[in-house]
């Protein structure tokens, strides 16, 4: 559900918007998006391991690829972004799910806590490491989308998942030419929108997924 939420913070923007970063913080919303898929990246790698080597420290050269991870280049376009993040969500999500809570692991170094060597853990530390850090981000994302046009990431998320509207919520329709404007616009009377209904099976499964996790912990 959290990667639905940091999804959604891009739908209704434009290019230029994804980029801004309205607070004092350097973030962005196409920076939150990268860093999401720079770790679900290395996340996947790692639980589709052997589980017995050390992850790979974080020397300089590692700091300088992380730090980037939230910087959209200027040769980086909103479109090509979200479609890394796309590629990278599924064999995520299948490679959590994979993954035993009790299965043995090692941590790598973590000096920023005090820890300089590795240590032998459970596959549930970092299981729940992942819970904690992507509910950061898409809080992180809620904030800099309500600075950019007060738009709240839970209406988007209703919203491409089909929720009608009612005394308490509109539905929000981005503006034409916006990310994700074709995908989000409500079918109208006589048509059918079949790319509408394709984001709202994308939330279902996202839910379903996040259900089932729920479930598994």
């Amino acid at each position: 559900m959290q990667l639905t939420a940091i999804r959604a913070a891009a739908i209704g923007l434009t290019d230029d918007q994804v980029r801004l970063c309205p607070s004092r913080s350097a973030l962005s919303i196409g920076g939150l998006i990268k860093h999401a898929t720079y770790g679900t990246l290395r996340a996947t790698e790692r639980l589709t391991g052997d589980g017995t080597t050390p992850p790979s420290g974080l020397d300089e050269a590692a700091f300088v690829t992380y730090q980037s991870s939230f910087t959209l280049s200027s040769d980086e376009s909103a479109t090509a972004v979200l479609g890394a993040f796309d590629a990278a969500r599924a064999p995520y999500l299948a490679a959590l799910a994979a993954t035993s809570p009790d299965a043995p692991t090692i941590e790598p170094p973590a000096p920023w806590y005090g820890i300089h060597d590795a240590r032998p853990a459970s596959a549930r530390y970092f299981l729940v490491h992942q819970v904690e850090e992507l509910a950061r981000h898409a809080g992180h994302a809620d904030i800099i989308r309500e600075q950019i046009d007060g738009v709240s990431i839970p209406t988007i998320v209703h919203s491409l998942a089909g929720a009608p509207a009612n005394d308490f919520f509109t539905p929000y329709v981005p503006a034409p030419g916006t990310i994700g404007d074709a995908e989000s616009r409500p079918p109208g009377p006589q048509s059918r929108n079949v790319k509408n209904e394709t984001w709202v099976a994308y939330a279902t499964r996202a839910s379903s997924s996040h259900r089932a996790m729920s479930t598994d912990a």
